[in-house]
């Protein structure tokens, strides 16, 4: 049994993982934003003793933050101001005495989609995109989480793009600029409000120009969209599929490629446990 946690800004979600499954999970609030560093620590052990047994034999944990992966030191998460430099794996590793994984929060996203796809059938090369807060970018190629260096693979999102950055276009972000939420936005376009439907087919094109990036960086043959508002994929699938075929120079490349939608919960406690 492997215990994999998703650390996230709102929720800390964790799952008990036996051989790929998810048989058990529990889901708190996340860490306030102004608890210190020992405060959180604390608050996460206290929620991992609760579920802790015999059976579990190492942790697997997804953070918002660039990585020291060997070292399982996290840096500068986001959404948890205190978290500048925090010593995570042995924090967890002194408290539990089991090993102890930790990776970005994409990253474990990556996995766990990638494990969705039957042996017979995995992507060569995955890219998912989580689209919630920010935009979430991991990588599986042939198998293999490409994580880089430092762990940063696929922070595309800070790319400069009109007048900020991608993610300030192709997140929830966007949403915020036209002041409005986007399950609100969902809802409107689903009743046929034209201004919503139109916001979701310009928020299509922004997304088409972060989908071209991804092709020229990875090639990939399968792009998975997760996160709150993939859920709306057919609102602003057309708008984006249209702006990359009308400026992408390797149209066979794109009509090959696949683009799936994966929201399920699990998925991140999954990636977690595998990492």
């Amino acid at each position: 049994m492997i215990l994999g946690i998703d650390l996230g800004g709102t929720n800390l979600c964790m799952g008990l993982v036996d051989n790929g499954i998810v048989v058990r999970t529990i889901s708190v609030p996340s860490f306030s934003p102004s608890s210190c560093v020992e405060e959180t620590l604390e608050y996460m052990s206290g929620h991992i003793s609760s579920v802790m047994s015999s059976d579990i034999r190492r942790i697997g944990i997804g953070v918002p933050s660039v990585v020291d992966i060997n070292q399982g030191i996290v840096y500068n998460a986001a959404n948890i101001p205190s978290w500048e430099e925090v010593h995570l794996k042995e924090f967890l590793e002194d408290r539990f005495r089991i090993p102890v994984s930790v990776n970005n929060d994409a990253n474990c996203y990556a996995m766990g989609a990638y494990g969705t796809y039957p042996a017979e059938s995995k992507p060569e090369v995955l890219v998912t995109v989580t689209l919630g807060t920010g935009i979430g970018i991991g990588v599986v190629d042939h198998g293999r989480l490409v994580c880089g260096a430092n762990c940063g693979a696929g922070e595309l999102g800070y790319l400069p793009y009109k007048d900020s950055c991608l993610e300030d276009y192709c997140s929830r972000q966007f949403f915020d600029r036209h002041g409005v939420k986007p399950h609100e936005a969902y809802a409107a376009a689903q009743a046929g409000d034209i201004g919503s439907l139109r916001l979701f087919e310009e928020f299509g094109r922004h997304l088409g120009h972060a989908l071209m990036v991804l092709m020229y960086a990875y090639d990939p043959s399968h792009i998975v969209f997760g996160g709150g508002i993939a859920k709306a994929l057919p609102l602003f699938r057309e708008a984006m599929e249209k702006y990359v075929r009308e400026r992408y120079p390797f149209p066979g490349n794109f009509a090959k490629l696949q683009i799936d939608v994966r929201t399920e919960n699990e998925i991140p406690i999954i990636g977690a446990s595998l990492i």
